[in-house]
């Protein structure tokens, strides 16, 4: 489902050469989930985009759906990228002057769906919110918004799902709570998940576990997933 070959990322800044990534190595079968983790600096978002075709390597190659994404142009990119994944972020990414309901039909509509409000009243019940439906984000708690959030990211069916920092701006409680609602859903619908997280009870719960360390040092822990790269040997 999700191949990365020798992947690097080299930007240029003032002081010289920036290099985020080196020689990462990963497979993730479909259904699979992997967590990459790492400290704040380390390449991990930089190497979500990458692996989500947002972004470009400086060297390598991705494989998304059995497509190379560096044969595919921004548009085409864009198209497999509507076709195929779903996102969920740290910040929730709701469109404040849309109720609950609006902020789920919004993908189904862009995509023509005339079965959008529909489709959205039955993914927000899936997350408990058939109630809030009429409710705007502000009027929603943090772990209220990112169940719409994932209500979201689900409602199309994708078959790949990243997510960024999905617990990040949560308290410990709703965390663990969006934690359990985001692999269920991730069970019942059989996603491929990948998302990058600085808690280690969200890493434990993916087949795999990538670390990055200074976007250099890469050490990995699954039976599904694997990378490396040289002289990297420490375990997840």
């Amino acid at each position: 489902m999700i191949v990365a070959q020798n992947l690097h990322k080299t930007v240029q800044t003032l002081a010289g050469d920036l290099h985020i990534l080196r020689g990462v190595n990963l497979k993730v079968a479909a259904g699979d989930s992997l967590a990459i983790v790492g400290a704040s600096g380390s390449g991990k978002s930089t190497l979500l985009g990458i692996l989500a075709g947002l972004d470009v390597p400086s060297e390598g190659r991705v494989l998304l759906d059995n497509r190379d994404l560096n044969g595919l142009d921004e548009e085409a990119r864009a198209e497999l990228r509507a076709e195929t994944l779903s996102f969920v972020f740290q910040s929730f990414q709701l469109l404040p002057g849309l109720s609950a309901l609006e902020n789920v039909m919004l993908p189904l509509e862009l995509q023509g769906h005339r079965d959008a409000r529909e489709r959205a009243r039955e993914s927000l019940a899936e997350v408990g919110l058939a109630e809030r439906e009429d409710h705007y984000p502000p009027q929603l708690s943090g772990g209220e918004q990112q169940r719409v959030a994932l209500a979201r990211a689900f409602v199309n069916k994708p078959k790949i799902l990243f997510a960024d920092e999905p617990t990040g701006n949560l308290d410990a409680v709703t965390g663990s709570r969006i934690i359990d609602l985001l692999f269920n859903l991730n069970k019942k619908h059989q996603t491929t998940l990948v998302l990058v997280t600085h808690e280690q009870r969200l890493a434990e719960r993916c087949n795999g576990c990538l670390v990055l360390e200074a976007g250099t040092e890469i050490s990995v822990e699954s039976m599904t997933a694997s990378a490396h790269t040289e002289g990297a040997s420490a375990a997840c």
